[in-house]
């Protein structure tokens, strides 16, 4: 989300209210001064006097109306217009009283939200059309052999390759229920990490205890994914510690080389295709913690894969 530089403004109730007050005093004055004045200056001048200050007045609080309050309304409607176009608008800089700063703050980090779903949706739609091309292709040219009348050996090999990329489009499928699934917004609450340890894909050491700023399923979500992981790139020990709002996992596997640092967490990105990798498990986890506001990261340290979760 945007962050405004911080510049004192009134509130919108003072605003409102002192126009209210204003509203109400102004009368009032202008009949007690005319009545002050009227022996003094004359009535006509004094009348003068009174509707000239009445018209300054006005001028003064129309203006601070207009710039505290319409202008700023203006402006989020034509980036919420812009953004609903399909354009990239430039934020907002004149945003009026705190209240306005806040509502600004909460539409432009809904606009970002929308928008980057958007870019993900296109994204994982070309991927899983590039993807499912293999088994399809390999599918259509089996079943077309078959159909010529293959037999024998050559029958059975045909039908083991249709099994086999119906068994990758279905894991395909399924990686990206669980990637929409993670990427929905969850709950909000706390675990202990000790409690959904157990049962993952590799022993788990716990090196420090604590408390986690997730629901349990979420959890045990990040931690199956990132055991399923490691283990398939030859771990044999997850290690974790619970740090200062957020977590960090790491293994004893190889690590990640650093070729492919930058793309470990993108969609249907995997070094073990061959073995059926469908690259899903990270990109998983990175929509899950995105979803609850929260940030993963590969870090620098230790001989494998080490990875840090944090929140807030």
């Amino acid at each position: 989300m945007r962050r405004f530089v911080k510049k004192w403004r009134p509130p919108l109730a003072l605003v409102l209210g002192g126009t209210l007050a204003a509203v109400l005093t102004l009368p009032i004055l202008g009949i007690v001064n005319l009545r002050l004045w009227g022996n003094v200056l004359g009535w006509g001048e004094a009348a003068w006097l009174i509707a000239w200050i009445a018209i300054i007045a006005t001028a003064v609080l129309g203006f601070l109306l207009w710039r505290l309050v319409l202008r700023p309304v203006w402006a989020l409607d034509r980036y919420a217009q812009d953004v609903r176009n399909g354009g990239q608008p430039d934020a907002p800089t004149h945003l009026g009283t705190p209240e306005f700063m806040a509502l600004a703050g909460s539409v432009m980090g809904m606009g970002e939200s929308l928008q980057s779903r958007a870019d993900s949706l296109q994204a994982y739609a070309n991927h899983v059309t590039h993807e499912l091309k293999s088994p399809l292709t390999a599918i259509r040219g089996a079943a077309e052999l078959l159909d010529a009348g293959a037999s024998g050996a050559d029958a059975a090999t045909l039908s083991k390759t249709i099994m086999d990329a119906s068994s990758r489009m279905q894991d395909l499928l399924d990686d990206l229920v669980r990637h929409a699934q993670a990427a929905s917004s969850g709950g909000v609450g706390s675990v202990c990490l000790s409690e959904v340890v157990d049962g993952l894909a590799l022993p788990v050491e716990i090196l420090q205890d604590g408390m986690v700023p997730l629901v349990r399923e979420d959890l045990r979500t990040i931690l199956t994914q990132l055991a399923g992981n490691a283990a398939d790139h030859g771990a044999t020990v997850l290690t974790v510690r619970v740090l200062e709002g957020g977590i960090e996992v790491a293994d004893d596997g190889p690590g990640v080389s650093p070729g492919n640092r930058d793309r470990i967490f993108d969609p249907f990105f995997t070094t073990r295709r061959e073995q059926g990798g469908t690259g899903m498990g990270l990109s998983i986890v990175r929509s899950l913690v995105t979803a609850r506001g929260g940030q993963i990261a590969l870090s620098d340290e230790g001989p494998g894969a080490c990875f840090l979760v944090s929140f807030g």
